[in-house]
């Protein structure tokens, strides 16, 4: 087991137990059940929805090369500049490269993914340029001084209390504020860094291929702000981003809103068509896209388990896993968390450091019925297991145990010379640790299966 798989069993131990985690957990995830119990019945056809959108996916992902290709010729038409980056290193080394040109010290950003993937706000503070989130819930976390605990939802692990203490304790606003006072005093911080901004950094929900469009969705605006305020727009996506059409929005949405947070669909949404042109009064003078790969090739070689770059980030499987409803989001320490990021990050972060991922969950199959583009999480996640043991990706001791067991199941002399005791002593030598300690070990019978069918097989005679 290293480090990291070591780190992993205790935080999810911790957080798992933690009955005030654990509270506030199950209240936040009942209200999203409910909104999407509400957000289902927009569709006549659900099915028929998801399937029409696995379809446009899984169709891209398998043909990313030529969309890509189509993507970036009419992107460029429409005035912007793309920055094809092999990894987070790359990424950085372009984002860097556009912000000392504009002799940039202050950055805004909406709510990215892919920007905490890369690992963008320490890399600019190295460097001494602000990068103040927008989003409410990222900007709650970031002086909380934590990672996002959630995909669409970062500060789910947060209660309204906690939520004021910190504000207290880091800009002395009542304790007692309420989540009205918090928003207005969050609300007139950021207008005034939007106005001072250098440069606005964005993610991205879809990339149109035909239009060379970047799509944008978000409830409160801040998206909208980060790319208009500034005169330069950097926006950040993974390659997989791609949809075929602009009119394939009306289908991708209201998926993405109604699975993600139980709306019909968001409040604001942007399509943005490069920088702007010469008629038009607002938005940035240039704008850039990072196209971002880091290991996601390596991914789409798969042959099975390319279709998870069909994901479109909204988060259901999270909400509906039985083990990230437990553990919540911090004890996966990886950008994405729950069936999702246990499927992809042993691909874009390694296999070796990461495929005990892969072994955390209890496959039920729940991320994949709620999956808008039908992924077969539960699936991916036995077939990574597989590859795991296939690269190598185990401990010498691991090796050990499972030849030894292998042994035993297949030889029914060994099977039947041990008595229930020994049996009872290797048991809890060799699980006791791993069963963990609010759970009793089952007890071996004095005599095996075999030979307790011998012994009546005898009686009866």
């Amino acid at each position: 087991m290293n480090n990291i798989s070591r780190k992993f069993t205790a935080d999810a131990e911790k957080k798992g137990f933690d009955p005030v985690h654990r509270k506030t957990i199950k209240y936040n995830m009942s209200r999203y059940d409910r909104a999407v119990d509400d957000g289902m019945k927009q569709f006549e056809n659900l099915e028929l929805a998801r399937q029409r959108a696995a379809y446009l996916k899984y169709k891209i992902i398998n043909d990313l090369e030529d969309q890509l290709r189509e993507f970036e010729s009419n992107f460029k038409a429409n005035g912007g500049k793309i920055i094809w980056a092999t990894d987070a290193k790359d990424a950085i080394k372009g984002i860097l490269k556009v912000l000392q040109k504009q002799n940039a010290k202050s950055v805004v950003k909406s709510k990215s993914m892919t920007t905490e993937e890369i690992e963008m706000n320490e890399a600019l503070e190295k460097q001494n340029i602000e990068s103040l989130e927008t989003d409410l819930g990222e900007y709650i976390v970031q002086i909380a001084g934590e990672k996002p605990y959630h995909i669409v939802t970062p500060a789910m692990h947060k209660s309204k209390e906690d939520i004021a203490s910190l504000f207290h304790e880091k800009f002395k606003l009542d304790k007692d504020s309420s989540p009205e006072e918090i928003t207005g005093y969050v609300r007139n911080i950021l207008r005034e860094k939007f106005k001072k901004a250098d440069v606005g950094i964005t993610g991205c929900n879809f990339l149109v291929s035909d239009t060379g469009s970047v799509c944008i969705t978000e409830n409160e605006g801040n998206a909208m702000m980060s790319m208009s305020f500034p005169k330069v727009h950097i926006a950040v996506a993974g390659i997989e981003k791609l949809i075929p059409s602009l009119e394939h929005l009306d289908l991708f949405w209201p998926l993405l809103a109604g699975h993600g947070t139980g709306q019909h669909i968001t409040v604001y949404n942007s399509i943005v068509n490069g920088p702007k042109k010469s008629n038009e009064a607002d938005g940035p003078d240039e704008m850039y896209l990072v196209l971002l790969d880091n290991k996601r090739s390596e991914l789409l070689k798969q042959e099975k388990q390319r279709i998870a770059l069909s994901c479109i980030r909204c988060g259901a499987c999270l909400n509906a896993c039985p083990v990230y409803r437990n553990i919540g989001g911090h004890a996966y320490a990886t950008t994405y968390s729950g069936p999702i990021g246990s499927v992809i990050s042993p691909w874009l972060f390694g296999m070796k450091n990461y495929k005990h991922l892969s072994f955390a969950s209890s496959l039920c199959g729940k991320c994949t019925e709620v999956c808008p583009v039908k992924i077969p999480l539960h699936e991916l996640l036995l077939r990574n297991r597989n590859d795991a043991v296939k690269k190598g990706a185990y401990e010498f001791s691991e090796k050990v145990i499972m030849f030894g067991w292998k042994q035993s199941l297949l030889n029914r002399k060994m099977l039947d010379m041990s008595g229930g005791k020994f049996k009872n002593f290797i048991l809890k030598r060799a699980f006791s640790k791993t069963w963990g300690p609010r759970r009793t070990l089952p007890k071996m019978q004095s005599k095996s299966f075999s030979q307790q069918w011998k012994e009546k097989e005898r009686r009866k005679k």
